[in-house]
């Protein structure tokens, strides 16, 4: 009888994700916020590489110096809990090559964690269902869920009440991150202090989505914690009206910033203003990318 080989190491690549649109509708006693959010995965990714030592412990090794390699970082939690819960006597080397800029709006910790959480279980055998990760993932951090599951997504709830939505037209993505780095936590507490005046149309999104059209998608993008963000850091707004000026269908903060980002029909516009943000020096990191799992709609590219 041929017994499978097994597994020594697993590579993945663990992809950012934007917020076309994003809304909140209250915050809870716990100091969690309700939102409304449609989440879509784009080909920026980390790689992630996870080794089996025969020998206990997690060690964790990054390309960027100041990143955290012990328990404050959110990928070495991940390990840590699926080690103790499954009672795994190994160990395992765990390698981040981060491409995804660090506290930009683009959940690059959160995948990286999801990707742990996904590797270790094919590595471990230990047969959890993607819904069985997520699960897991939301007690890491409220992004974690959707990473695993990625795609065009609403997410409700804090963010963990997950629901496919049809997937995004074709487009060319660019991002651009200038050279701050901004607090979630003090963004939600600066938007708690005012009122919302204008929340973003996230059913026209979806409808959008539905009808496969690139154009009422762009139209329908909204971010509340834009008037937060952009209010501290002036520079964001500057990077959007470039975008648009080079063809952006609109353009848009991510998350809770600074990162920005730009839906293109165009390609050779994407690179158009990817050429203009650097030689301004907006911003230093500047991609030109796609979205993940696109299909052709009326107006995609």
């Amino acid at each position: 009888m041929k017994h499978k080989k097994r597994r020594e190491s697993i590579e993945l690549k663990a992809l950012a994700k934007i917020n076309l649109g994003l809304d909140v509708l209250g915050k809870r006693e716990n100091g969690y916020h309700d939102v409304r959010m449609v989440m879509q995965s784009i080909y920026l990714y980390d790689d992630v590489k996870i080794v089996r030592k025969s020998t206990p412990g997690i060690e964790l090794k990054t390309n960027l110096f100041f990143l955290p390699t012990n328990e404050h970082n959110i990928a070495y939690k991940a390990a840590k809990m699926l080690i103790e819960e499954f009672q795994i006597s190994e160990g395992v080397e765990i390698f981040l090559n981060k491409h995804i800029p660090v506290s930009a709006g683009l959940a690059g910790g959160s995948t990286n964690a999801a990707a742990v959480l996904y590797g270790m279980n094919l590595l471990f055998g230990l047969g959890l269902s993607k819904e069985e990760l997520m699960n897991r993932g939301v007690c890491l951090g409220a992004d974690v869920p959707y990473c695993i599951m990625r795609g065009t997504v609403l997410a409700e709830g804090i963010g963990e009440k997950l629901t496919k939505l049809p997937a995004m037209p074709k487009c060319t993505i660019l991002i651009a991150k200038p050279p701050i780095s901004v607090s979630t936590k003090m963004v939600y507490e600066a938007l708690d202090s005012k009122k919302i005046v204008e929340h973003p149309d996230i059913d026209g999104l979806i409808k959008g989505l539905e009808n496969a059209d690139l154009c009422a998608i762009a139209g329908s993008m909204g971010n509340v914690l834009e008037d937060v963000t952009v209010s501290l850091y002036p520079v964001i707004d500057k990077i959007k009206e470039v975008m648009k000026k080079e063809g952006a269908l609109n353009a848009m903060m991510s998350g809770s910033g600074p990162t920005v980002f730009g839906l293109f029909s165009s390609r050779a516009g994407a690179k158009a203003a990817q050429e203009k943000i650097r030689k301004s020096g907006l911003a230093k990191q500047v991609y030109v990318t796609c979205v993940h799992g696109a299909r052709r709609g009326e107006n995609g590219a």
